[in-house]
């Protein structure tokens, strides 16, 4: 039973982890495209921040999916009922 109490606290001490590396990249991201777009108004006509700015909002948005443990592919909570089948299993 110990362990078990172990393991949870330890997926939700990796999972607290991965929502605040989240909220890190978020913040990072509110800072430096604004920037970006500053320099871009000022350099050139050519609008080149959509580049960056593009590209980091889809990090961001797999980051976000991944911190809160939503996966549109393979459905929610996928990889826990599988270690759940793979643990059941006589031959494993």
């Amino acid at each position: 039973m110990e362990n078990f109490t172990e393991h949870k606290y330890t997926r939700a001490k990796e999972k607290v982890e991965n929502i605040k590396s989240f909220y890190s990249s978020l913040l990072s991201y509110c800072i430096v495209i604004p920037i970006l777009a500053f320099i871009n108004y000022r350099t050139t006509s050519f609008p080149w921040v959509i580049f960056p700015a593009f590209g980091w909002g889809i990090g961001l948005i797999c980051h976000w999916t991944n911190a809160h443990g939503y996966n549109p592919i393979l459905g929610k909570d996928w990889e826990e009922r599988k270690i759940r089948e793979f643990m059941n299993r006589d031959e494993f």
